[in-house]
């Protein structure tokens, strides 16, 4: 009986916080632990339909009277890359993107660190230690791995690996991959590397034979939130499933 139950979170509810992304709201959220006994499947299942992964939890908002966060996902095989993006891809640098252990290093937290304090100096992460970027990599119950963005080694110089670029925290779902979180050192702004992973991505979401990117939520009217709807087409997760969503 025990066991049969463990198929089955148990669901909480966060007490009411400022809404780090609409002034003025108010956020809530359902959420469960994700602990190693809980089914892959039903995890899988709740990644796949809204949720979103932090660490060894999985939540959902869960808002008094708004509904502005919608889940976001791009069907590859039908994907159409802007002229911007294409823009993006041809005159991006010359990096090697090796996927890797979900294992912090000192390097991984340094570029991290620069790239908050850069962009992010007053959002939600501005304060992470070491240890919560640590918890945020490793802390995981399923396939979870890093994305490293190096330039390619040059041959003239001798050295045992290229400075650390980019890198994103991807969890591999059943039928994606699903971003959960990206940076990149703030030094290469220009070459507008938050879009160059997200391309990434999307092609190697296809070469894995998976159909989509999942890219967590979109807020209308958020303006950190913008990026995300210029990967078209898009699909957004409505009350009656995923939908095909262009912009209308």
């Amino acid at each position: 009986m025990s066991e049969h139950a463990n198929e089955f979170p148990q669901f909480y509810v966060t007490s009411e916080q400022p809404c780090p992304y609409l002034a003025g709201r108010l956020e809530r959220k359902l959420f469960t632990h994700l602990t190693p006994d809980r089914s892959p499947q039903v995890v899988d299942n709740m990644l796949r339909g809204g949720f979103r992964r932090s660490q060894h939890i999985a939540y959902l908002p869960y808002c008094d009277g708004c509904s502005a966060c919608v889940s976001v996902r791009v069907p590859v095989d039908t994907f159409k890359p802007s002229k911007s993006q294409r823009r993006v891809m041809k005159q991006a640098p010359d990096l090697v993107a090796r996927k890797v252990d979900a294992s912090v290093t000192s390097e991984h937290y340094s570029v991290f660190r620069d790239y908050i304090d850069h962009r992010h100096g007053d959002g939600g992460m501005a304060d992470m230690s070491v240890l919560d970027f640590t918890m945020m990599v490793e802390d995981s119950t399923i396939d979870t791995h890093l994305v490293e963005y190096r330039q390619r080694p040059d041959p003239d110089i001798t050295r045992p690996e290229e400075p650390l670029v980019a890198a994103a925290l991807i969890d591999q779902l059943s039928d994606g991959l699903s971003m959960v979180y990206s940076y990149f050192d703030p030094e290469w702004s220009d070459a507008s590397l938050g879009t160059y992973m997200i391309l990434q991505h999307i092609e190697r979401a296809r070469q894995l034979g998976l159909p989509y990117l999942y890219l967590g939520y979109w807020i209308a009217g958020s303006r950190t939130m913008d990026y995300k709807t210029r990967f078209q087409p898009q699909q957004h997760l409505t009350g009656d499933g995923w939908k095909d969503w262009n912009g209308d």
